[in-house]
């Protein structure tokens, strides 16, 4: 297996419903390693953090199997709309993006915890005289296609940033003040059982909700997240 850093931006492999997009992470991979690679879950295009690949069918099919058995723990740092709730664990099941109106649902659940909450004192929303902002740690329990980005829209603590779940003119109110349009999701931790020895590895993007100021980021995400994010003034943010 191997284990990398997605970049945001970036999708995990080719699809026609993005056939303008160039920069996939199976290729790249492919080109690094010089051998063939398999993919075993994925990331959103707009997400960055910690994604695995196998290196040999057998792998692929034990990653896969703990994935679909729910042996793997991830857990995913988003920036939210307002005061997301202390903890709640959301069960609200979810119909496939692209079915039709009629499939079946099926049953999902994220465990959300706010680590973090951020009032400015501008209006983004006329509604409003102040901007609140929450950064959630979230572990899908299950493993449904934009399932974070769906249960946090359901309890109406939309991420930043996301174009498909989100706020439009929040988006673009958020995005000029950062600096920055893009979806504020990072997958940052993933603890997956070794598809050989069953031995559980714990893999961290590097990201601490408390960066330290004399190291230098390892690339452009991290970056951006303690530059344009972790640098506002939050209120009880606990390390990470």
């Amino acid at each position: 297996m191997v284990a990398v850093y997605k970049p945001a931006g970036w999708l995990v492999h080719r699809t026609g419903l993005d056939a303008g997009e160039t920069r996939f992470v199976l290729q790249a991979l492919r080109n690094q390693l010089g051998q063939h690679v398999y993919p075993v879950h994925r990331l959103d295009k707009g997400t960055c953090g910690v994604l695995v690949m196998a290196l040999h069918a057998d792998a692929a099919r034990a990653l896969a199997q703990s994935f679909l058995t729910h042996q793997v723990r991830k857990e995913y740092l988003a920036m939210v709309r307002g005061c997301a709730p202390l903890s709640v664990l959301v069960n609200h099941a979810l119909r496939p993006d692209d079915a039709p109106p009629d499939a079946a649902v099926q049953d999902a659940q994220t465990r959300l915890t706010c680590v973090a909450r951020l009032e400015l004192p501008v209006s983004s929303d006329p509604r409003f005289e102040r901007t609140r902002a929450s950064l959630v740690h979230a572990e899908p329990l299950t493993g449904r296609r934009h399932q974070i980005r769906r249960h946090l829209k359901h309890i109406a603590h939309p991420i930043i940033g996301d174009a498909t779940h989100g706020k439009g003119p929040l988006n673009r109110w958020w995005a000029e003040r950062i600096g920055l349009q893009r979806l504020w999701l990072h997958a940052w931790r993933l603890s997956v059982p070794h598809p050989v020895s069953g031995e559980r590895i714990d893999l961290h993007s590097g990201l601490s909700l408390k960066p330290d100021a004399t190291r230098a980021p390892v690339n452009a995400d991290l970056r951006d997240w303690n530059e344009r994010v972790l640098s506002m003034p939050w209120n009880g943010t606990n390390t990470g």
